[in-house]
């Protein structure tokens, strides 16, 4: 999806409540940098400070900044043992803990199911732009999976 995504239009949006082009496309490819944050630590604090992100501006910024990070957290995954995947998790708001739940828990809901909604999205936001959508889980209008006569 996140090759598809046309430069020149990062502000568009396809309603004025919805994130632009820009704003998805980026967090799609940086949400597996949150995946690597709930694989090393144990908790997160959603309202610490949080250091600056990267500006994400292209096509090819995006897709390097996924392909990275993606890198990495393999790497990790595949190291964790049954007892780090199954240690608790926090997610707090402060001193208020609003999520305590296994770490495999979290990285299923918040990171891959988070991950596969934005990706969702963003083939609705290629398709209004014209552009093919590729493939996900199967055939697109666009294009069949590879393999697939």
């Amino acid at each position: 999806m996140l090759d598809r995504v046309p430069n020149g239009n990062n502000d568009w949006r396809p309603h004025a409540k919805s994130r632009t082009l820009g704003e998805l496309a980026t967090h799609l490819a940086q949400l597996p940098g949150f995946g690597l944050m709930m694989a090393t630590r144990n908790e997160f604090d959603g309202l610490a400070p949080r250091p600056p992100q990267p500006a994400l501006t292209t096509n090819a910024d995006r897709v390097r900044a996924f392909e990275e990070l993606s890198a990495q957290l393999r790497a990790v995954l595949q190291k964790m043992t049954w007892d780090q995947a199954n240690a608790p998790w926090k997610l707090r708001l402060g001193d208020k803990v609003v999520m305590n739940v296994p770490r495999t828990q979290v990285l299923r809901t918040v990171f891959i199911t988070h991950s596969a909604h934005h990706r969702a999205q963003l083939g609705v936001y290629l398709r209004m732009l014209e552009t093919p959508v590729p493939w996900s889980y199967g055939r697109s209008a666009d294009e069949e999976p590879p393999g697939i006569p």
